[in-house]
């Protein structure tokens, strides 16, 4: 009886709690004393449950959001510590502490990294005589060229002839010039029986001598149909005489040729137009030279062959009879054609230098405005 009698009581606890927790829109007070009295009420033997106790607090705290919560006074839960005062409020800083880091803030944002102001360069102008000074420095440094370029620039200049002259001489000594000047018209024809086939043949043997690395035995061991040697002893020793002259023109003209490749790659990075301005020298210089050779040898063409080859070669090596091999295969008209195609094919060439690096206007404003490139975008 008493136990079914406590099970009512704390089913009408609990139904009293339920009733506060529905009753949100009353006043603080008036919630509080609702809770009081449902959980006083018509208890006087059984307690309300401590879990029963919590959610009333919290529902009578959720229907007051307003409530201000006093100091010493537990938040939550009976285990809850009270608030305490503060016993003392942090210091600020004073009104000099802030300007001072103020100041040293500027300071070291202006020791990393300070843009000069618009106005500086107005007010620190340098006076006009030093603006002058200094741009009469930076023209004459501008004008100035480098003792390197103006090295390579002669040196090309004095090498183009020499350079052209070779080629010219390695154009003749070969199977080609040799066919053209056995077939065409006016050439003299042998008086002791070469044919032009003959002259060909043993033309051509001659020549290969010359640009191949074979012994003079390559010449010595050639015999005619009949089995008789084609050139004699002084004939032989004679080309390889020329050989050698030949080989050194060829290498020295090779070498000079290398040197200028590497000087006009230097004067295209690093002079504008100095290739241009080198090879304008050198056609002029060749055009000179090749005039006073082609007078000197029009005016005493034996003279000048003789000449010719008394520095080349020793005395008494270098005559032969009219019947030996040598005269019938390259007479005197051969050298004398020669000659001519020598002295045409340079002075075409250097005449077409010289007009194709003749400094025009047009030129030498492109040389002035590479010097200056800022002027011409300013």
């Amino acid at each position: 009886m008493n136990t079914a009698r406590g099970g009512s009581r704390a089913l009408s606890g609990t139904t009293g709690i339920l009733s506060i927790v529905s009753e949100k829109s009353k006043p603080q007070d008036t919630a509080q004393d609702a809770a009081a009295d449902a959980l006083n009420e018509d208890v006087p033997t059984v307690a309300p449950t401590v879990a029963a106790q919590k959610v009333a607090r919290r529902a009578a705290a959720a229907s007051a959001p307003t409530a201000k919560i006093k100091l010493g006074e537990a938040i939550d839960g009976d285990d809850a510590e009270p608030m305490r005062a503060a016993g003392k409020l942090p210091a600020l800083p004073s009104d000099e502490e802030i300007a001072l880091a103020l100041s040293q803030s500027v300071a070291e944002s202006d020791t990393v990294h300070k843009e000069p102001s618009p106005t500086g360069l107005i007010t620190m102008r340098p006076p006009a005589d030093d603006v002058a000074k200094r741009q009469a420095a930076m023209e004459k440094a501008a004008n100035t060229k480098p003792v390197l370029t103006r090295v390579f620039q002669v040196l090309i200049a004095i090498f183009y002839p020499i350079v052209l002259l070779v080629l010219a001489i390695r154009l003749v000594t070969s199977s080609l010039f040799l066919w053209v000047e056995y077939h065409r018209p006016g050439f003299p024809v042998d008086s002791f029986g070469f044919t032009t086939d003959d002259r060909m043949t043993y033309g051509s043997y001659t020549v290969d001598y010359l640009l191949n690395l074979a012994q003079p035995r390559y010449l010595a061991d050639l015999v005619d149909p009949f089995g008789k040697p084609i050139f004699l002893a002084g004939e032989v020793s004679h080309m390889a005489d020329v050989k050698t002259v030949i080989v050194m023109a060829f290498m020295a003209g090779l070498a000079l040729a290398i040197v200028m490749v590497i000087g006009m790659m230097y004067l295209a990075r690093r002079s504008f137009g100095g290739i241009r301005r080198a090879l304008f020298a050198g056609s002029i210089a060749t055009l000179a030279l090749i005039i006073g050779i082609g007078v000197f040898a029009a005016t005493g063409w034996e003279r000048f062959f003789t000449d010719f080859h008394e520095i080349f070669f020793t005395d008494g090596t270098w005559t032969f009879y009219t019947d030996d091999t040598l005269i019938r295969l390259f007479p005197s008209q051969f050298w004398t054609d020669s000659g001519i195609f020598i002295g045409a094919f340079v002075l075409i060439v250097a005449s077409l230098t010289l007009a194709f690096t003749w400094p025009t206007k047009d030129r030498r404003q492109a040389v002035t405005a590479g010097r200056h490139p800022g002027r011409r975008s300013a």
